[in-house]
């Protein structure tokens, strides 16, 4: 029996996904899926050639790592034609989105080294006689489940520093976006063919469930904050740490003395970029009184001139359309004004961009993430009441700040993982800087030495070097010797500075 297919929907036939363009219906692909026991089974190939992987040491990794990376760069249009067909993406988008990919493969490849190799640690006076010795080990099999909407970039961050630490890594691509996924598994393995390191596993929701139930180290979830406690509850199950990079709500204070022309187009690139399908996606901006106005008007002017099938792509989950209209009707409803757009911006597969003003802070469109080419531009008296109204939020991902004299202060308050200052989104694409959120944005890091930290667990190692001059750890230990260590510590901790 056939099922029907909508255009962008995954379906299952006779155990195989089948994977369509949002916008044409045109067939991008065709995956097997996994059910529990081939989860388990895949696990169990990774932990034997994870203990492979980790063999070859960093410099090894390293140069496998880098011929992965070189063969993305020289197939990059390849993989961005696939993007496109698979996701609806925009081809520009698509290549710069494997660009930033290649960006964190080549960092963790180069410094995992540095930051998760052995180390000697500096002793203290009352265990002087111990040297201290830390080193960072793998957890030995790593689940990624992916989301759909970066499929290459968002991916390969935890990928990349999983498999520069020295895990294997099972990956479980959005059903939305397994033909991306799999061609990323499949160039890792021309370059590794001698073990499978990385595996993928295809399918819906519960085969995320059984990748977190598959006795895997460590598990990195990247997609919605209502999927990221499913992941959670899951794993906890067994206790399997897990980093979650959830939803977002990301806000762009304008101050008075910023370039608002630069800011208007980081607003519109920042919100409107992938259809506006972003995690750390401009979805607020909170602009002070003084230049409010000329912001509204050079954003509308900006945003109007973005086309629907070129630069503005489909949306890729058909459901997410809803949610896109139900926030636009609620924002209109409660007395808000749509100066571009509007209701009509809905045309299946497709939103136009969006504008709209005087949206009160109780509406869906401020609360809620819309995950669409939407922007809500608030006035403000100035950068406090801004701070405020951007803070008095759930989410805690990214945000933007545009100013001049106190653009830095301003970003430090917000309360989210990253901050962009004149420039929007561009944290992410820096490899040495962490990426995670805070709140229902999720937790834990990826990207830059924190990421890479994620995925390997410290352990510490004291070595005896010489006998203790003042003996705490033996019942041997004297009542003169007592007296000497307590003012030994009331020498060294007693005083008041």
């Amino acid at each position: 029996m056939t099922a029907t297919r909508v255009p962008g929907v995954p379906v299952i036939e006779d155990g195989v996904l089948i994977s369509t363009n949002p916008a044409t219906g045109e067939e991008a692909g065709r995956v097997p899926v996994a059910d529990a026991a081939a989860v388990a089974a895949a696990v169990q190939r990774a932990k034997e050639a994870g203990a492979w992987w980790q063999s070859l040491g960093f410099d090894g990794r390293k140069e496998r790592l880098i011929r992965w990376r070189s063969l993305i760069v020289q197939r990059i249009e390849e993989l961005a034609q696939l993007t496109g067909l698979e996701a609806g993406k925009p081809r520009n988008d698509a290549i710069m989105e494997a660009v930033a990919a290649v960006e964190h493969l080549d960092w963790a490849a180069h410094h995992a080294k540095r930051v998760l190799g052995p180390r000697r640690t500096r002793t203290r006076i009352l265990l002087a006689e111990h040297a201290g010795h830390l080193e960072y080990l793998p957890y030995g099999v790593v689940g990624v489940i992916g989301p759909w909407n970066y499929p290459i970039l968002t991916p390969i961050g935890p990928i990349s520093g999983a498999l520069a630490a020295g895990n294997a890594v099972v990956f479980k691509p959005s059903e939305y976006t397994p033909i991306v996924g799999q061609w990323l598994v499949d160039t890792f393995a021309e370059v590794v063919p001698e073990q499978p390191v990385m595996q993928a596993v295809h399918g819906l929701g519960d085969v995320g469930g059984a990748l977190c139930r598959s006795g895997v180290g460590k598990v990195s979830f990247t997609g919605s904050t209502a999927t990221g406690k499913k992941v959670m509850a899951a794993c906890a199950e067994n206790l399997v740490p897990v980093v979650i990079e959830a939803g977002g709500k990301d806000a762009l204070i304008v101050d008075a003395d910023a370039d608002v022309k630069a800011a208007a187009e980081a607003a519109v690139w920042g919100g409107m970029t992938n259809a506006g399908q972003t995690c750390i996606g401009i979805e607020r901006v909170y602009a002070v009184a003084p230049v409010y106005d000329q912001l509204v008007k050079e954003i509308v002017a900006r945003a109007g001139k973005l086309r629907t099938g070129e630069e503005i792509g489909p949306i890729t989950m058909p459901r997410q359309i809803d949610v896109i209209r139900e926030h636009i009707d609620d924002a209109l409803a409660k007395g808000g004004t749509a100066v571009l757009g509007g209701v009509g911006a809905v045309q299946p597969p497709y939103v136009a961009p969006t504008v709209l003003v005087d949206v009160p802070a109780d509406s869906s469109e401020i609360r809620e993430e819309t995950f669409g080419p939407t922007l809500t531009i608030t006035k403000v008296a100035d950068a406090d009441e801004a701070v405020r109204l951007a803070n008095d939020s759930p989410y805690g991902l990214g945000g933007a700040v545009f100013g001049k004299k106190n653009a830095v202060r301003i970003a430090r308050r917000l309360r989210s993982g990253m901050v962009a200052v004149n420039s929007t989104l561009s944290f992410v694409g820096m490899g040495n800087l962490p990426f995670g959120g805070v709140g229902e944005s999720g937790f834990g890091r990826i990207h830059g030495e924190d990421g890479l930290r994620e995925f390997a667990r410290p352990k510490a190692i004291t070595v005896r070097r010489a006998r203790s001059l003042l003996p705490s750890t033996t019942f041997e230990r004297t009542p003169a010797q007592v007296k000497q260590i307590v003012k030994v510590v009331r020498m060294l901790y007693g005083r008041k500075s």
